[in-house]
């Protein structure tokens, strides 16, 4: 008998760790314009360690009376009204990150999704915001519980700003790349991996 392949829904509890990176126009949920979305799948192989499978993302056209503070978009770099965004209305961006979060939770045989970030309630605030705002029925993530890398690397390197985390991981970090959104959920998505699969390489588990 050969020895059963390792499973990712049951190193969370059943949970799908997915990571997710949000681009704003502020830091309030309620009012301030989510613009981007990336969403980094994240799968388990033979060996039980876990790697990041794939990207989704989209970009978003700002809710109607949404406020964007200047100072977020110089940080970005994000330009609203361009139309190679190719923007969608947040139902619609919901639609598209959730539709292979929830095909790969029915394929783990996961219960739900986890949402994993770096300050993951902040990435969380606006996703729930916009589930809010659109009446978006089939969420596939915990409504209140996520895991934060910040407080993961500051456990595991002493670190809690993304980039020195990344790098203290022992991972590329690139600055001219910083707040996009698919830059930041991949890396945030490398540096999630990397702590949990030294634990286990530390603990066994």
């Amino acid at each position: 008998m050969g020895s059963i392949m390792p499973r990712i829904a049951d190193r969370f509890r059943g949970f799908l760790p997915v990571v997710i990176d949000v681009e704003t126009g502020g830091f309030n949920a309620q009012n301030d314009a989510l613009l981007e979305i990336a969403a980094c799948i994240i799968r388990m192989d033979d060996f039980g360690r876990l790697v990041v499978a794939e990207t989704v993302a989209v970009n978003v056209d700002p809710f109607d009376g949404a406020n964007i503070d200047p100072k977020s978009l110089e940080i970005t770099g994000i330009q609203v009204d361009s139309p190679l965004r190719n923007a969608v209305p947040e139902q619609e961006a919901l639609r598209r990150i959730a539709q292979p979060v929830r095909k790969e939770v029915r394929a783990t045989g996961c219960q739900r999704a986890i949402l994993v970030g770096h300050n993951s309630f902040f990435d969380l605030s606006f996703i729930n915001a916009a589930i809010a705002r659109t009446d978006f029925k089939r969420s596939p993530f915990h409504p209140f519980s996520s895991f934060d890398t910040a407080t993961l690397a500051g456990l595991a390197f002493g670190q809690t700003v993304l980039s020195r985390s990344v790098q203290a991981a022992g991972l590329e970090w690139n600055e001219s790349h910083a707040h996009s959104a698919i830059y930041d959920a991949e890396k945030t998505a490398a540096l999630f991996c990397a702590i949990v699969n030294r634990w286990k390489i530390l603990t066994g588990f």
